[in-house]
């Protein structure tokens, strides 16, 4: 088992965003992690890779109140709850987020250099990522002298993932990718993400739309409300009557 989560529980002051909940990713597994707006499921992500407590230690992203986290975190059979992120993202465990976020004034080339900090600069292995990077994504190649905030919200959203990519992770966690997105153009992101997959990066995709997930993923948990209300192959969850219907539209 890559990442065992257990009994994770966040709140913000006495707000509950997530109670109780258990997962976990196998080695070159891809596991989805669905559910509507608001459900806990970018929190879930943060407290995992270590960002809420960060954000508690810096007092950002609250405008008053405290943050709360129990429960339990292990990553390649190690407790990795009380690490801050910079060190979880050291053993492998990288946090791709959600709206994007690239250094806005930086080229796409600058962007992905700064994603490749843990590297020596020109070292054959910073080299083979970049090269492995720019054949997943051309389009980077293509624009790699230009400013990354005049890129295409797809584009972007490659860079975001392309950054990640050359920290050369073991788990990739993706954090709703596909906001914003036209649906041809996030049809595309979809088979570039199951590329890497395929190359044998282990990812937990969190999504709202369920439908592409479920058509990703091998197993795939429902938050809602911030309790897990099921879990299962994408098979077995879709021919669940009530989730056709709640979240598929069926």
């Amino acid at each position: 088992m890559l990442l065992a989560v257990q009994d994770l529980s966040v709140s913000y002051d006495t707000a509950n965003v997530l109670s109780d909940v258990s997962i976990r990713v196998d080695e070159n597994e891809l596991v989805g992690l669905v559910g509507p707006n608001g459900a806990g499921k970018s929190t879930l992500l943060r407290a995992i890779t270590g960002l809420v407590k960060w954000e508690k230690d810096n007092k950002r992203g609250l405008r008053q109140g405290r943050i709360k986290v129990d429960g339990t975190v292990e990553f390649m059979g190690e407790r990795i709850d009380h690490l801050p992120a910079h060190e979880i993202v050291r053993k492998g465990l990288v946090h791709c987020p959600e709206r994007r976020r690239p250094f806005a004034e930086m080229t796409v080339y600058e962007n992905l250099l700064a994603g490749a900090y843990l590297l020596k600069m020109n070292s054959p292995e910073f080299k083979r990522l970049l090269e492995e990077t720019y054949h997943l994504f051309p389009v980077l190649k293509d624009r790699a002298k230009q400013v990354s905030g005049t890129l295409s919200g797809g584009e972007q959203q490659m860079l975001a993932i392309g950054r990640a990519l050359m920290l050369k992770p073991k788990l990739l966690c993706i954090d709703e990718p596909s906001i914003g997105l036209a649906p041809i153009i996030k049809a595309d992101l979809f088979e570039r993400i199951g590329a890497i997959a395929r190359s044998g990066i282990t990812i937990l995709l969190v999504e709202q739309d369920v439908a592409l997930t479920f058509a990703m993923a091998g197993r795939n948990y429902i938050l809602s409300h911030g309790r897990l209300v099921n879990e299962g192959s994408s098979e077995e969850l879709m021919q669940d009557e009530g989730i056709r219907k709640s979240y598929l539209g069926l």
